[in-house]
């Protein structure tokens, strides 16, 4: 679906949903002034048009016991396929995503772990590939997520 197919109230129904995506129509209904089966049909139309592609739960890693983010660059030998690269950082269980790229790195692995030694332990994992040739880590602080609710401060 070419996105000037949707309009400011797909947009908005969009964001609703990603805000929550338990919302019920009935709510979505009401905040875009229009009917719920109307909603329910655009919702429809949307899913089947595959600008939604499903719906997930927000997770707190930390109460998980995954308190730790981190990206990590990688370089890859010249000659490694983009296959190659996708084979070795998603065989961990601690990556989250990862993204080929273009410039210095090659990758970008998106880690979560329980302490600094798991994700050290994770890193070295990463290293033990013969495919890497490099590394740079980047300790997540903090971080902010579009579409995602934001904690209100206590």
């Amino acid at each position: 679906m070419s996105e000037d197919l949707l309009d400011a109230t797909d947009h908005e129904i969009i964001a609703l949903l990603q805000e929550d995506a338990r919302r019920t129509f009935s709510d979505i209904a009401s905040r875009v002034s229009l009917s719920t089966a109307a909603v329910k049909r655009r919702v429809d139309r949307l899913r089947r048009d595959g600008v939604i592609t499903g719906f997930t739960a927000q997770v707190d890693h930390a109460k998980l016991g995954l308190g730790i983010e981190a990206f990590c660059q990688l370089r890859f030998f010249g000659s490694t396929k983009v296959d190659e690269i996708v084979q070795t950082t998603t065989r961990l269980p601690e990556a989250q995503a990862v993204f080929t790229i273009a410039g210095e790195a090659d990758a970008v692995v998106w880690l979560r772990g329980r302490d600094m030694a798991h994700l050290q332990h994770t890193i070295d994992e990463l290293r033990r590939s013969h495919h890497i040739t490099s590394t740079r880590t980047l300790i997540v602080l903090d971080s902010w997520i579009r579409g995602q609710a934001w904690p209100n401060p206590a």
